[in-house]
């Protein structure tokens, strides 16, 4: 049986699937991921939360590499892979995309931002620390042009883009509605990601202790492959749409 009729199968038995997505299903839309050689962090050093929020430099060196893109998060178009699966959140197959990603590719693919799950938050938009009034990027770039350290409006707090930082405390909305559509799932789909970074990485695992299938589609082998029911090293696009369209036919 080919990997889209195997995929079609699993997907076709399943009445409340999860998608989980990491870097993988966007470098095919040209975003750098992090870890690999010439990816993000082989090229600049991440900045930590807490150098962010103790140092005006550190700030500054933050919001340099926003408005330049330095890292390649923003202004991609969404792929084969983000429409299909936006595809199957609209007929009801899956009930939400948990994602390790911050480049709002679900979302621009028309999956509705009460489906996404974003454990790492999001690079589209920034955020006051404090009082958590919500910024767009654009609407800070004279300030930044200026020399201004970056504070809110409205109650003085220091502004961040919506993402977490290393050192930052995990979103605990996020992860309590990750850990519940996990424990919910008949079935756990991975796309793209290498399943190294806890606690995002044991959310595959809860959901095969739940009971339910695991399937993994990555490059590259993961540690949980052997727990995984379906293991698939391929290209994301090119195989969900081979999928649905086993699954229309």
């Amino acid at each position: 049986m080919s990997a889209p009729d195997q995929l079609a199968d699993l997907l076709s038995k399943s009445s409340r699937a999860v998608v989980f997505t990491g870097a993988g299903i966007s470098t095919e839309s040209g975003i750098p991921d992090f870890r690999s050689p010439g990816g993000v962090w082989s090229k600049m050093k991440p900045i930590y939360f807490q150098d962010f929020v103790a140092s005006i430099e550190q700030r500054r060196e933050s919001w340099n590499r926003v408005f330049n893109r330095s890292a390649g998060w923003t202004g991609a178009a969404p792929n084969e892979g983000h429409h299909t699966v936006t595809h199957w959140v609209e007929t009801g197959k899956i009930s939400h995309v948990i994602t390790q990603n911050v480049d709002n590719l679900h979302q621009d693919s028309g999956t509705p931002a009460d489906k996404v799950i974003e454990l790492h938050g999001n690079a589209t938009y920034a955020k006051c620390l404090d009082c958590h009034q919500r910024y767009e990027i654009e609407a800070l770039r004279s300030r930044w042009e200026v020399g201004d350290d970056i504070t809110c409006e409205r109650c003085g707090g220091l502004i961040k883009t919506a993402t977490i930082s290393f050192g930052q405390p995990m979103p605990e909305v996020q992860m309590t509605a990750a850990t519940e559509a996990s424990e919910a799932c008949d079935l756990f789909i991975v796309l793209g990601s290498s399943l190294v970074v806890y606690p995002a990485a044991g959310l595959p695992i809860l959901a095969k202790q739940c009971g339910a299938k695991l399937v993994i589609i990555n490059r590259e082998p993961t540690e949980l492959d052997e727990m995984a029911d379906l293991v698939l090293h391929s290209e994301i696009g090119p195989l969900l749409r081979d999928t649905r369209a086993r699954m229309i036919q």
